[in-house]
C-alpha cells in the first residue's frame, strides 16, 4: 500500500488541469519540455514548475540528452492511486474498468475538450 505522504503528492499533482493535460500528452509517448509547454500559454519556467511537481509525485520522469529534456510518464504512481481508490470501496476488485475511466477522466481523457 502506498505510504500516505506519496498519496498527498499524487492527488495533489493530479488536482490542476496543467498537470493533467501534461500526463494526457505523455500517455501519447515522450515529448521535450518544449513540446510539452507549446500548447500552454503560459512560460518555460511555470510548464517547469508543472513537470517538477509530477516528477516530484513520481508521475514523470525526466532524461537530459545535450540541452533537450525528454519527459516519459511513469504508470507507477497512477497505479499507486488507483489501489488506494480499490482499497477504500470505490471498485469492485473486478470492476478495472470503472478504474481505468476515473483515470481516464483524471488525465483529461473523458472526451470533453479541455
Amino acid at each position: 500500500m502506498p505510504r500516505d505522504a506519496d498519496l498527498d503528492q499524487i492527488f495533489a499533482a493530479l488536482a490542476d488541469p496543467t498537470r493533467r493535460a501534461l500526463l494526457s500528452a505523455l500517455a501519447r509517448g515522450d515529448r521535450t519540455v518544449g513540446e510539452l509547454a507549446r500548447p500552454f500559454e503560459m512560460s518555460l519556467a511555470a510548464i517547469s514548475k508543472h513537470i517538477h511537481i509530477l516528477a516530484a509525485a513520481g508521475l514523470l520522469g525526466q532524461e537530459k540528452a545535450g540541452r533537450a529534456v525528454t519527459c516519459r510518464l511513469l504508470p507507477e504512481g497512477l497505479r499507486a492511486a488507483g489501489i488506494w481508490l480499490q482499497g477504500v470501496g470505490g471498485f469492485d476488485p473486478e470492476d478495472y474498468d470503472a478504474l481505468e475511466r476515473l483515470l481516464a477522466v483524471a488525465l483529461g481523457e473523458d472526451g470533453r475538450d479541455q
